[in-house]
Formats: C-alpha cells, sequence, structure tokens
C-alpha cells in the first residue's frame, strides 16, 4: 500500500533502485490491461540490438544542460568507468546504499554492474548527479518501456525510468533527494519529447524513498511483486508536472 507521509523532510534515498525484471501480478488502475500495443512491441523488437532511428535511446543525455534548483546548479553526467568507479563503489557499499542496491563488495562488482549499461545499446544511461559541481549522487536514466519493467505494467512507448541514491549520509534526510527527483523528472520531460511519463519502482519497504518521490510530483500507481523486491510503481506524467 501506498505510504501516507509525503514529507520531503523524511526524504532518504540511500538506495531507490535497482533494475527489476520478470513478470509477476500487479495491482491498481494502471495495470489493469497488460496487453502490449503493436507500437510498443515495435520499440521492443528495435530495441532488441540496435537504437532508435535517430540513434539514441535517450535523446543524448550528456548533452542536456543543467537544471537550477534551490540547492544549486544541478546536472547529470555519464559515467566514465575510469573516472568515477572507485567513488561509485564506496557508495554503493555504504550499508544503507547496500541494502537496496545489492552491489556491496570489491570494485569489481559495481563495474560489472555500470558496464553492462555502457555496453549496452543505451536502454540505461549510468551518471553522476553533479551538484555546484561536486559529483554527490547516482542516477541511472532507463528506457522503462524497453526494459523487463514493461511486463509489470502498461508500459507507453518512450516511458522513462529513473533510479538512484545520494552518496553522502549528509545529503540525506534534509529534502535534496525530493529536490532532484523533481530536477530530473523535468530533465526528462524537457530533453524527451516523446516521453510522457517518468516512472520508478522504489522497494516499497524504502519508505522515505518512496515519500520522496511523492513529494517530488509523482504519484502511487500500484504495488508490483519483481523477482528481486516488492516495488512501488511511481509515476510522474507529462500533463500534471505543473500541478504536482
Amino acid at each position: 500500500m501506498p505510504p501516507t507521509d509525503a514529507s520531503a523532510d523524511t526524504d532518504d534515498l540511500a538506495g531507490a533502485g535497482s533494475s527489476p525484471p520478470p513478470p509477476a501480478d500487479t495491482g491498481g488502475e494502471d495495470t489493469l490491461d497488460l496487453h502490449l500495443s503493436e507500437e510498443l512491441i515495435a520499440l521492443f523488437a528495435a530495441g532488441e540490438n540496435t537504437a532508435t532511428t535517430d540513434g539514441d535511446l535517450l535523446d543524448g543525455v550528456a548533452a542536456w544542460s543543467p537544471a537550477p534548483t534551490p540547492v544549486g546548479s544541478f546536472r547529470l553526467v555519464p559515467v566514465r568507468l575510469e573516472r568515477d568507479l572507485t567513488l561509485i563503489s564506496r557508495w554503493m557499499n555504504d550499508p544503507a546504499v547496500a541494502a537496496f542496491w545489492e552491489l556491496a563488495g570489491p570494485e569489481t562488482v559495481t563495474a560489472s554492474h555500470i558496464r553492462a549499461q555502457l555496453d549496452g545499446d543505451g536502454r540505461s544511461v549510468p551518471c553522476l548527479g553533479v551538484l555546484d559541481s561536486t559529483p554527490m549522487s547516482y542516477f541511472e536514466i532507463y528506457r522503462a518501456d524497453l526494459d523487463p519493467l514493461a511486463r509489470h505494467y502498461p508500459a507507453r512507448p518512450h516511458d522513462t525510468g529513473i533510479h538512484l541514491l545520494l552518496g553522502s549520509v549528509a545529503d540525506r534526510g534534509r529534502g535534496i533527494g525530493t529536490t532532484l527527483l523533481r530536477a530530473v523528472a523535468d530533465l526528462v520531460l524537457d530533453h524527451r519529447p516523446r516521453c510522457t511519463r517518468v516512472v520508478a519502482e522504489p522497494d516499497l519497504r524504502n519508505t522515505p524513498s518512496v515519500s520522496a518521490f511523492l513529494s517530488a510530483g509523482f504519484r502511487f500507481s500500484a504495488e508490483v511483486d519483481l523477482p528481486d523486491k516488492r516495488a512501488a510503481l511511481m509515476v510522474r506524467d507529462r500533463t500534471l508536472r505543473h500541478v504536482l
């Protein structure tokens, strides 16, 4: 069930995601019809081995402009393993992060997770979240409609997903995660004109994370049983972005 506390001050976001796959039962009005549209099936087929016709499944994340926020200028910077691995691996070994990402261990564990994305077709882009020139968070921007997650809800073409974590304990519990979630969702909607919804699937047990999504303008859509967790399906609609 959805959490009742949507206060940004409860925001933790030590770990708000990891890749979800294969099918299971879902509930809620957004998940009643799991038939894939012909357009979505075509996108799956096209995405299996190649990018879309414009050559980039996520519309050039590296070129997205910075976003002004109440806590500073924020931008997404695609990860380079040789530069960023030690930092991200250190974050993954924080017990609060490891509880949800399950990537604790030597740097090779994190490297394998990130390299699978970097060596893929571009449907998932791992990024550092940089606030006023300081790397302080990790994001994965991914094509939810081309991800196994699409088997669990009625995905629309170009649905875009977010996984994230805040690296520093000092940045948690102060509403910063909520601010960045709203900023990143806005970046997606500003730079991906074909995307009508930004989605996320934080672990349902991670109440501070779910609350942060609610405070950032996402709505609770359904509880979803994924192979590695029971998740809260969160959705931010383009049509409601200036209302919520």
